[in-house]
């Protein structure tokens, strides 16, 4: 599941990304064989980190199970 990071609370790409021009057509971010492809990833701190990505509008998306 994708979520969204921001200072104190997690998002739900479909609130922030229907208004996106890099979204997919259902206004879900772009990912594609488990990479986020309208983002690029962000190096992990520690290995019990989630997949983390920087979207190209400035939000950090997760990638959690």
């Amino acid at each position: 599941m994708l979520v969204i990071l921001m200072e104190n609370q997690l998002l739900t790409p479909s609130r922030v990304c229907q208004n996106c021009l890099l979204a997919d057509q259902s206004g879900q971010p772009r990912w594609n064989s488990g990479q986020l492809s309208c983002g690029h990833p962000i190096p992990k701190l520690m290995d019990t980190q989630p997949d983390q990505y920087e979207c190209e509008m400035g939000f950090r998306i997760a990638s959690i199970e």
